[in-house]
């Protein structure tokens, strides 16, 4: 399952996003006013751009099919979510400052997903944390019927169903599955709870498994 929902491009390039956020560089550099007192504050702000436009393309830019896999699940659609994901790199590049190092990736997560429920909000028109052990809580049985599900199930009919789910079930489902994120990177990306995580998964993966086996009882023999 975690090899049928990826993409494996994008309509745009990592590139174009670098060049939109060099632009913000340059904007926000102009914006600084001129003279001999300000020169070597805008030299050091520029400075300072292009060490966080470093940091940024080696954190951040690697997870750029990840963000676009995301967003094509949250958004349904491919031009909306090549929309989303150019949003969320702006928004992630603005922010950068803000990031304290560990997993880029998840931290991007977060971005993409809120992007992705502010584009929905704009589209309509306008548990107690636990300590949690991977390795004890793991889901093997439920990666092994997941992956005879596949098996059994065309992809077109996984992809359906998969898209059928609430947004609070599709998210986690395309982050755990998908994209391989960690309970506790999921629980940061969504805010909220772990124990939150396994309950939307558990119910995802069940829905799954009903809509699936409901699908092929209906295909003709």
């Amino acid at each position: 399952m975690r090899e049928f929902g990826k993409v494996s491009t994008l309509p745009f390039r990592a590139a174009d996003v670098i060049a939109i956020d060099s632009r913000e560089i340059t904007r926000s550099s102009a914006a600084t006013p001129s003279g001999s007192e300000t020169r070597a504050s805008q030299e050091e702000s520029r400075m300072s751009g292009s060490t966080k436009l470093a940091l940024f393309e080696e954190t951040i830019l690697p997870h750029l099919n990840a963000a676009y896999n995301l967003a094509r699940w949250l958004t349904r659609n491919e031009d909306d979510a090549q929309d989303v994901v150019q949003e969320a790199y702006l928004r992630a590049y603005r922010f950068f400052d803000g990031f304290r190092g560990g997993d880029g990736k998840a931290w991007l997560m977060a971005v993409v997903r809120n992007t992705c429920l502010t584009w929905r909000r704009r589209e309509r028109g306008k548990v107690m944390a636990v300590p949690f052990d991977e390795t004890v809580h793991g889901s093997d049985r439920a990666a092994n019927a997941e992956a005879g599900l596949v098996n059994e199930a065309g992809v077109g009919t996984l992809r359906n169903c998969i898209e059928s789910l609430p947004l609070e079930y599709r998210e986690v489902i395309v982050m755990r599955e998908l994209e391989e994120l960690s309970y506790r990177d999921i629980a940061d990306a969504a805010s909220v709870p772990i124990g939150t995580v396994m309950s939307r998964l558990a119910r995802a993966r069940k829905r799954l498994e009903d809509c699936v086996t409901s699908r092929m009882k209906r295909q003709p023999r």
